[in-house]
C-alpha cells in the first residue's frame, strides 16, 4: 500500500556514515528517495528495528529481500542496495504488529551487516547519481510523464493524485523514482530502477516499464473485448437455438395435445355425465387445451378429467333380487345367524316391492369373528351387485371420507368415490368396515362427513371436495360393520338400523369347523379334506379346550396350524388318510390351554361365577370377596381388579342392600371385593347381583353353588333389574360347563333368542329380588 509522497528536507541530519543504522528488511515493496510507503511490520526483528530506529534518530535502512518466501531473512537474503528512509508514523495494531510509515531520504549501499540484538544493523556508503545531459534528460522525463498520464487513464489501479503529483516535480531523477514507486510491476525490476545510478538509463528503464505496461493494458483489453465478443456471440447463437427448439417443441406438444385433448372430448361425449359434470368436464379440457404440455395446471387437470371420466356415472348391474337364491347363497355361505338372515331377506323383499328400498343403514354389531364383512360379501353375491369394502379403522381426518381440495398437492377423491370408482358401478354394495374405530380429533369429525353419505334423503346431491360436482349415491346399498356402538356419533348412530351378531354355540362352531374351515386349510396347505380321518373328539377339543371365543377366527388359526402339521407328515410318506385323533392332537398342537377344570365348579364362601359380555362376546368372572377386622377408622370397603365407576356404585349398592338383609346397621369388618383378571378393565351394573350374593356368602358363612353363574342389576330395595346380552352370557356359561344360571325375570323375553342345543342343557332360574337369588344360589 502507498501513500502520496512528500517532499522531504535535504539537508535534513542523519546518523554518521560511519555509525551503525538499523536496518528493516521489507517483502513485496521497493522504496525510493522522497516517497512515502505504508508498510504492515509483523516480523520480530523488523519491530525491534523500528522501535530502535524510534529511539535513535529515527532512520531505518529500508532493504529488499531478494526471495520474498523467506520468513527470517539472512545476510544474503537482502539487497545491498536501498533507502536510507525516516520513520514518520508507527502505530501499534491489536496483534502487536506495526503499521510504519516511511519517507525516503537517498539511496545507499550497504557497506557492513551485523546482527546484535536481535536485530540487523549495517553501515552505509553514499551513492552519487550521475547526471545526464540536459536537453536529452528533459525530453526523457517528459515522455515518461507523457507516458505515465496515457497509463493512469486507462488503469485503474493507479489513482489520478498520481499523475498530480509526477507532473509538478522538476528533477528527472526524481520523477523516474515517483513513476517507479507508483507502478504496479514486480519488486526485482523496481530495485533495478533503485540500483541504477544513471539519471538517463534510470529514465529508461521507467519508460521501458511504462511501455510494456501499457501494452499488457491493449493485450488485456483486446482480450477482453474478444472474449465479451465470444460470449455474445455465443448468448446470441444459444438465444436463437433454444428459440428454434421452443418454437419446434410447441409446434409437437400443440400436435400432440390436440390429439390428447380430442381423446377427452370423444370420452366426454361417450360418458354419460350428469349436467354438472358435462359442464365441468368441458370446463377443464379447455384448460387442459391452454396449459402447456408440462405445466402443472395440465398434470392436475389431466389427473382430474381422468378420475371425472372414469367414475360410474350411468354404469349399475341389473338386481337379482330372487328370494329363495338369496336364501340359498346365505345358508351356504354361513351357518345359523338365523335372525340375521331373516333381516337381510326382509330387506332384499322390500326392495323388490317398492324398486327402491331406501332406507336406514344396516349396521352388523357383534364380536370379532362371528362373519360380519364376509356376510356382507355374501349379501352382494346374492344380490349380484358388485362389492366394495372401505377400512374405517384409524380415520381421523375428514378428508379421507369427503375428498381433499384440489388447491393441495397429491390431491384426491375421498374413499367413498374411490369405491364406486374401483368397483365400477354405480350401485356396488360398499361396506364401511369397523365404524366404531373412527378416531376422533379435535381439529376434525370423520363420523360427522358420514351423515351426509348415509342419508338417504341427502345422499342423492352427495358432493366430494376433489369432484366439486354432485355425485348420486342414493342406489349405493351401505352395509356397516361394528363391535360396539357405544362410542358412535348419537346423529350416525341414528342413522344405523343395527342387527346383532351373537356368539356362535359350541355345536355351531364344531359345524362352521368341519364344514367350512377344515377344508378351506387343507386347500391352502394342497391336500384334500378326504386326506384326513377327523375324530370326532378332536373338533370337541378344538372347539372347547383350545379355543374359547364369540366367533371361529382362533378356531381358524389352531385347524389351519394343525393342517399344516399333517400336511408335513403326509409330504414325509405318512399314509393317507391320516389318522388325527386325540394323540395326534396333543402331539401338533401340544396341552389344551383352556380346559374346562380352570373353572372351579366347588362350593365356596364368598365367591360367584358372574356373567359378562366382552368385546370378544359373553365371558365368565369371578366375583370374590373377604371380611376382615375393622380398623381404627370403621368399616371400610376396598374395590379391587380395575373396576369402573358403575361397577364401584352396583359394589356399594349390594353392600347396602346386605346389611339391611342381615339388620345389622352396626357392621364392624372391612370388606374387600376382588374381581380377578386385574390388567382387565371391567364396568357395567350387571354384576350387582352376583356382588350382592358373594357379599351375602361371605356375612352368613354359607357357601355359594359352584355349578350356578349370576347375572343382574340389583337396587338398595334388593330388585333384581333386567340386564343386556343374555345369549351371550348364557352362551358363555355353557362354553364353560355351568348348568344352572340365575337371571332376572325381565330377561324372560330373551331366553326365547337361546339356541335349543343350550336352553335344553342350561337350567335358567327367574328371579324378581335378590332374596330369591340368595335362596337359588346359597347351599
Amino acid at each position: 500500500m502507498h501513500l502520496m509522497a512528500r517532499t522531504a528536507n535535504p539537508k535534513q541530519s542523519v546518523k554518521k556514515d560511519t555509525g551503525l543504522i538499523p536496518v528493516l528488511p521489507i517483502r513485496d515493496l521497493v522504496c525510493f528517495p522522497l516517497q512515502t510507503t505504508v508498510l504492515h511490520v509483523a516480523r520480530e526483528a523488523s519491530v525491534k528495528a523500528v522501535r530502535e530506529a524510534q529511539s535513535m534518530e529515527s532512520t531505518v535502512i529500508a532493504l529488499s529481500q531478494r526471495d520474498m518466501a523467506v520468513i527470517d531473512p539472512g545476510v544474503r537474503d537482502m539487497h545491498y542496495v536501498g533507502t536510507l528512509s525516516d520513520v514518520v508514523q508507527a502505530s501499534t495494531m491489536p496483534d502487536a504488529s506495526l503499521r510504519v510509515g516511511l519517507r525516503g531520504l537517498r539511496r545507499v549501499r550497504l557497506g557492513k551487516l551485523v546482527m546484535r540484538g536481535g536485530l540487523f544493523w549495517g553501515a552505509i556508503e553514499e551513492l552519487h547519481e550521475e547526471e545526464g545531459s540536459g536537453v536529452e534528460t528533459e525530453a526523457l522525463s517528459r515522455v515518461c510523464v507523457e507516458t505515465f498520464g496515457r497509463l493512469v487513464e486507462q488503469s485503474k489501479e493507479i489513482p489520478p493524485e498520481a499523475l498530480g503529483h509526477v507532473v509538478h516535480l522538476e528533477s528527472p531523477a526524481l520523477v523516474a523514482d515517483a513513476i517507479a514507486h507508483h507502478l504496479i510491476t514486480k519488486p526485482a525490476e523496481k530495485q533495478a530502477v533503485l540500483e541504477c545510478l544513471n539519471v538517463d538509463r534510470r529514465l529508461e528503464l521507467v519508460l521501458d516499464l511504462l511501455k510494456r505496461e501499457l501494452h499488457l493494458l491493449d493485450l488485456r483489453g483486446r482480450i477482453h473485448a474478444e472474449v465479451d465478443s465470444r460470449i455474445e456471440a455465443s448468448h446470441h447463437e444459444f438465444f436463437l437455438r433454444e428459440q428454434l427448439r421452443i418454437i419446434q417443441q410447441q409446434l409437437r406438444q400443440s400436435t400432440h395435445r390436440l390429439t390428447e385433448v380430442e381423446q377427452m372430448e370423444a370420452k366426454i361425449n361417450e360418458s354419460a355425465l350428469t349436467d354438472a359434470a358435462l359442464r365441468r368436464a368441458r370446463e377443464e379440457c379447455d384448460r387442459l387445451q391452454a396449459a402447456g404440455d408440462s405445466t402443472q395446471e395440465a398434470a392436475l387437470s389431466r389427473a382430474y378429467l381422468d378420475i371425472l371420466l372414469d367414475l360410474p356415472w350411468s354404469r349399475e348391474t341389473a338386481d337379482r333380487l330372487d328370494l329363495r337364491e338369496a336364501k340359498t347363497i346365505l345358508d351356504a355361505d354361513h351357518d345359523g345367524l338365523i335372525k340375521v338372515k331373516e333381516r337381510i331377506l326382509e330387506h332384499l323383499a322390500v326392495r323388490r316391492l317398492n324398486g327402491t328400498g331406501k332406507g336406514a343403514v344396516i349396521c352388523f354389531v357383534g364380536p370379532p369373528g362371528v362373519g360380519k364383512t364376509s356376510f356382507a360379501r355374501s349379501i352382494a353375491q346374492s344380490m349380484g351387485r358388485r362389492f366394495a369394502r372401505i377400512a374405517l379403522g384409524g380415520i381421523r381426518d375428514e378428508a379421507e371420507v369427503r375428498g381433499h381440495r384440489r388447491a393441495y398437492v397429491g390431491a384426491m377423491p375421498g374413499r367413498l368415490i374411490q369405491a364406486i370408482r374401483h368397483a365400477g358401478s354405480r350401485n356396488p354394495v360398499i361396506l364401511l368396515d369397523e365404524i366404531d374405530k373412527i378416531s376422533l380429533d379435535a381439529r376434525s369429525d370423520p363420523s360427522a362427513a358420514l351423515l351426509e353419505a348415509l342419508d338417504p334423503e341427502q345422499n342423492h346431491a352427495f358432493v366430494d371436495h376433489f369432484l366439486e360436482v354432485p355425485f348420486d349415491l342414493s342406489s349405493v346399498i351401505f352395509l356397516a360393520t361394528a363391535n360396539s356402538i357405544d362410542n358412535l356419533h348419537p346423529a350416525l348412530r341414528d342413522r344405523l338400523d343395527v342387527v346383532e351378531f351373537s356368539a356362535y354355540t359350541d355345536i355351531e362352531r364344531a359345524k362352521i369347523a368341519m364344514r367350512r374351515l377344515f377344508p378351506r386349510q387343507c386347500e391352502a396347505v394342497g391336500i384334500s379334506v378326504n386326506d384326513l380321518a377327523i375324530s370326532q373328539d378332536v373338533v370337541q377339543a378344538l372347539v372347547l379346550d383350545y379355543t374359547r371365543e364369540a366367533g371361529v377366527r382362533d378356531l381358524h388359526r389352531q385347524i389351519g396350524a394343525l393342517t399344516r402339521k399333517v400336511g408335513r407328515a403326509i409330504a414325509e410318506g405318512a399314509p393317507k388318510p391320516y389318522k388325527l385323533d386325540m394323540e395326534a392332537l396333543h402331539r401338533f398342537l401340544g396341552p389344551a390351554p383352556m380346559k374346562r377344570a380352570a373353572l372351579n365348579h366347588r362350593d365356596r364362601n364368598g365367591v360367584v361365577t358372574g356373567l359378562v359380555v366382552g368385546p370378544h362376546g359373553g365371558e365368565t368372572i369371578e366375583v370374590e370377596v373377604a371380611l376382615l377386622p375393622a380398623g381404627p377408622m370403621g368399616p371400610q370397603i376396598q374395590l379391587t381388579g380395575l373396576l369402573g365407576p358403575s361397577m364401584k356404585e352396583s359394589a356399594q349398592a349390594a353392600w347396602t342392600w346386605v346389611r339391611g338383609w342381615l339388620h345389622r346397621r352396626d357392621w364392624s369388618e372391612d370388606v374387600h371385593i376382588h374381581l380377578p383378571e386385574g390388567g382387565i378393565p371391567k364396568d357395567g351394573p350387571s354384576a350387582g347381583l352376583a356382588l350382592a350374593i358373594a357379599l351375602a356368602s361371605a356375612a352368613t358363612n354359607r357357601p355359594v353353588r359352584g355349578d350356578t353363574a349370576v347375572t343382574g342389576e340389583v337396587t338398595l330395595r334388593g330388585r333384581v333389574l333386567a340386564v343386556g346380552g343374555l345369549r351371550e352370557k348364557i352362551l358363555a356359561a355353557h362354553r364353560m360347563g355351568i348348568r344352572r344360571v340365575i337371571v332376572p325375570q325381565g330377561n324372560q323375553v330373551d331366553l326365547l333368542s337361546i339356541p335349543d342345543s343350550v336352553a335344553g342343557e342350561v337350567e335358567v332360574i327367574l328371579v324378581e329380588d335378590a332374596l330369591g337369588a340368595l335362596t337359588a344360589a346359597l347351599v
